[in-house]
């Protein structure tokens, strides 16, 4: 079996589709890619931040540097199930992410600093500093349905499909289901495109004839704008 990777450096493109751009994009890619590691999934993620969300506060205002940090599990998993703390960093249009896996239980402990990781690496040593510089503390929970895809001709370029996106700001720990509110509209497809250097020429042709462009869209981002701001504005408002 292939060994999960832990550590990414990469361009990554998203693009907001409809449900009917998506179809006709996919008829066009079938024989361009293959099936992913992980093909189908519930992609589960726990988004870490301050009190005031100065974490997706700052992402949002689109610096030359920022970072995330979440936990994430493939599938609801268990408390002793593998799940992977994220550190997820973008410069200059490049993102870098890198990962340490440990039991959901272990890592839930660990961000909350109870217990040090269960074991002592690099990316725990970079982990601990972020911690450190950061009060973070589970600020929402968001899922998805993701189909994943490679390219036949270069295992460097995935391709990424995410429907029904949904979000909660209660029950935040991955272990308790992927039950969730919309976060986008009925039918939307966010692809991404992820990949070390350029794109291929038949896919960017094929983007081109396909009129499709890249956004912006942040599932993080977006579910602070759209639902968590007015309400923590609201609170702010009336404490003062």
């Amino acid at each position: 079996m292939e060994e999960t990777k832990l550590t990414f450096k990469r361009y990554e493109k998203k693009y907001l589709l409809s449900h009917e751009q998506y179809e006709k994009l996919f008829r066009e890619l079938e024989d361009h890619i293959k099936p992913d590691l992980y093909f189908r999934s519930v992609v589960c993620s726990l988004y870490y931040d301050t009190d005031d969300y100065a974490l997706i506060r700052h992402s949002i205002d689109a610096p030359v540097y920022k970072e995330k940090l979440r936990l994430r599990s493939y599938g609801v998993p268990g408390p002793e199930d593998e799940v992977f703390i994220e550190l997820k960093k973008k410069y200059k249009g490049m993102v870098y992410k890198r990962r340490v896996a440990m039991s959901a239980k272990a890592a839930a402990a660990y961000l909350a600093g109870e217990t040090p990781p269960p074991e002592e690496s690099q990316m725990t040593r970079e982990l601990d500093w972020f911690l450190h510089e950061n009060a973070v503390k589970p600020k929402a929970y968001i899922a998805c349905d993701r189909t994943a895809w490679v390219a036949k001709d270069d295992p460097e370029l995935r391709i990424t499909f995410d429907e029904n996106l949904r979000w909660r700001e209660h029950d935040l720990d991955l272990t308790l289901g992927s039950e969730g509110e919309s976060l986008t509209e009925p039918g939307c497809v966010l692809m991404e495109i992820k990949i070390p250097g350029v794109s291929p020429l038949w896919l960017a042709r094929l983007l081109s004839e396909l009129e499709l462009f890249p956004t912006t869209f942040s599932k993080y981002g977006t579910c602070y704008k759209d639902h968590i701001l007015s309400e923590y504005f609201h609170g702010v408002i009336e404490c003062v």
